[in-house]
């Protein structure tokens, strides 16, 4: 599997703090699960891609932070990706958030995604294409 990959850049701003002075736990919440719909892109393809080709999409299923240094108001934040396991319907990423400047993890966040049939309204087994996509090649070289 890849080295972890970069899925968004964000800014702390002044209204993400609390009265304690720093980032408050419902951003880094905000700005992991934005920094997931960038994961599929680099890939496979975006859930509309997914829905329209496969017939399925991906919904997270289980997501836990674990907040390890405050951020405060000006810091300027990476989120990266790193894939670590591959089941039959789903698949595990973790993210991690780091300081633009000082490259120290503030938070991570472990995510399960499983495939999901919009039609049934359950989990369904991942599509071969992904499974092949996810196995085989890094995210920073997909053409996807």
């Amino acid at each position: 599997m890849a080295e972890p990959i970069e899925v968004l850049r964000g800014v702390v701003h002044p209204w993400y703090c609390d009265h304690f002075g720093h980032m408050n736990v419902r951003w880094y919440s905000h700005f992991f699960d934005d920094a997931a719909f960038h994961i599929w892109p680099l890939y496979w393809g975006s859930h509309k891609k997914m829905q329209d080709e496969l017939g399925v999409h991906t919904v997270t299923a289980s997501a836990t932070v674990q907040y390890l240094r405050e951020l405060v108001a000006g810091d300027l934040i990476i989120v990266d990706s790193l894939l670590t396991r591959i089941g039959g319907k789903s698949c595990t990423f973790i993210e991690r958030m780091l300081h633009v400047d000082t490259r120290e993890v503030h938070a991570t966040y472990e995510m399960t995604e499983v495939f999901f049939d919009p039609q049934t309204r359950k989990s369904t087994e991942m599509p071969t294409s992904i499974r092949q996509a996810l196995e085989s090649k890094p995210a920073e070289q997909s053409d996807s």
